[in-house]
């Protein structure tokens, strides 16, 4: 799936690109790669079509089925 925010399209390197999918409960996931120092800047994404990928790491996070919109007035 295309990123429509950042226009960001991995390519997938096999054995390199992380191949999980992290399911989330917000449409906001916070992603710092996972390595701490090796990881990378903790980056906010915004879930806008089910998931959405990581342009620093490639990880994909997906929307939890059920999960709210995150609107908080």
């Amino acid at each position: 799936m295309r990123d429509k925010m950042t226009g960001y399209a991995p390519r997938f390197t096999p054995g390199v690109t992380p191949e999980e999918v992290q399911i989330v409960s917000t449409r906001t996931p916070m992603c710092d790669g996972g390595g701490g120092t090796l990881g990378h800047p903790r980056v906010a994404l915004r879930i806008e079509n089910g998931e959405v990928v990581c342009p620093y790491c490639s990880r994909t996070f997906r929307l939890a089925e059920g999960a709210g919109h995150d609107d908080h007035h």
